[in-house]
């Protein structure tokens, strides 16, 4: 049983899955190892002069893994409730958890296929995103989404934040309390 589990490894799913293994929450990431970020070039991402997309993903990795976060490469093909509980169906297997986070990038159709509503996309390219609310949850109980799916822009720097965003949330709700994670200089 997982604290979070979350579909895909891009900047929001990455950056979620960081913040929530760095909190101590059993994370598992699920990555179809499709990510549009692995086609990018960045010179606009703050504090990095400059990465391929496929370094900065890999460098996400590294950093969940420090942290005990899971990372498997597998296609999500269902995700069903029961109870408090989430089942993701995947090619690899059936893994469970608390909460979801879809960080699908263009893509909703997994969350469509649980009941997850959406609405129309802004960016271009981007037809359909989930309806979230402030915080990324959708309308299925536990099931939250970031990203691009989730209607910001596809930038990776702001995909980046809006996962942290949600993670941040959900430890909050997992902790009963706001969960804050600033380190300090040594």
């Amino acid at each position: 049983m997982y604290d979070v589990i979350i579909i895909g490894a891009g900047p929001a799913g990455g950056s979620a899955g960081l913040i929530t293994a760095k909190a101590g929450k059993k994370t598992l990431i699920i990555d179809n190892d499709k990510s549009i970020t692995k086609r990018a070039w960045m010179e606009n991402h703050y504090g990095v002069a400059e990465i391929s997309g496929p370094d900065m993903v890999e460098l996400g990795k590294k950093q969940i893994k420090k942290f005990g976060g899971e990372i498997i490469q597998a296609e999500a093909l269902n995700i069903t409730k029961s109870g408090e509980n989430l089942t993701v169906e995947t090619d690899q297997g059936e893994f469970q958890g608390k909460h979801v986070i879809l960080a699908t990038g263009m893509s909703v159709a997994l969350g469509e296929k649980a009941g997850v509503r959406t609405k129309a996309g802004t960016e271009p390219r981007v037809k359909s995103v989930y309806d979230v609310d402030a915080d990324g949850k959708t309308n299925v109980e536990g099931i939250w989404a970031a990203g691009t799916c989730a209607g910001v822009s596809m930038h990776t720097i702001i995909t980046a934040g809006d996962g942290a965003k949600v993670a941040i949330n959900i430890v909050s709700e997992l902790n009963g309390e706001r969960y804050v994670d600033h380190d300090i200089l040594k």
